[in-house]
């Protein structure tokens, strides 16, 4: 178990409190504060508030925090955006946790800017991290949080987009929106994806 502000190894007990979330993004800097690394970002804020730190393990940076009774163990895959799904299957089955238990935070080009979805399934919508994901797991039936980050860029510049910084107006709203992703994220551990569907894809 991780102490405060230090990290070790997963513990594997007790999976019934335990969960998985998985932000997506490409690791560097020169990706860190770009739209597809909001899954990143959402992480660092939750460990940051816990005084949790990542460290280096396979395929990914990880680490836990417990709150309210349970235990969320982090994962920022490092094997970039393409290859997402190794770290989700090895966490998975490491953890013997059941896909249920698990919840990966992507970027949407499909949401406006400033929004939230969590959904118990759906498609990949063209986004890499999301196609891996399914391809390694065999199916799309996972729960995912999908942070919009607008669509404003003109044709086949799709990439350039996502793999730039957000803009000035968005950065001074960013930071809340993260908090609220991440209140989201507990919440999902606490009272379960039906009823923050409820609360977070409403508001």
């Amino acid at each position: 178990m991780l102490g405060l502000g230090t990290a070790t190894a997963p513990d594997t007990q007790d999976t019934t409190m335990k969960y998985l979330i998985v932000g997506l993004g490409n690791i560097g800097p020169e990706y860190a504060n770009t739209r597809h690394n909001i899954g990143f970002m959402v992480l660092d804020y939750l460990a940051k508030k816990h005084e949790a730190s990542f460290e280096v393990s396979r395929h990914s940076f990880v680490t836990e925090i417990k709150t309210k009774g349970r235990t969320f163990v982090l994962v920022k895959p490092t094997t970039y955006m393409n290859l997402s799904g190794k770290a989700v299957s090895h966490y998975l089955t490491s953890l013997k946790l059941p896909v249920e238990q698990m919840l990966v935070l992507t970027d949407d080009i499909s949401i406006p800017f400033g929004k939230i979805r969590i959904r118990m399934k759906g498609s990949a919508g063209g986004h890499n991290g999301l196609k891996h994901i399914e391809q390694t797991l065999g199916n799309n039936n996972y729960p995912r949080l999908r942070f919009g980050v607008g669509d404003a860029f003109s044709k086949g510049r799709q990439v350039d987009y996502v793999l730039s910084n957000f803009s000035s107006d968005e950065e001074a709203e960013l930071q809340t929106l993260i908090e609220k992703a991440a209140e989201a994220v507990i919440s999902f551990g606490t009272i379960g994806l039906e009823r923050t569907m409820n609360v977070y894809n409403t508001k």
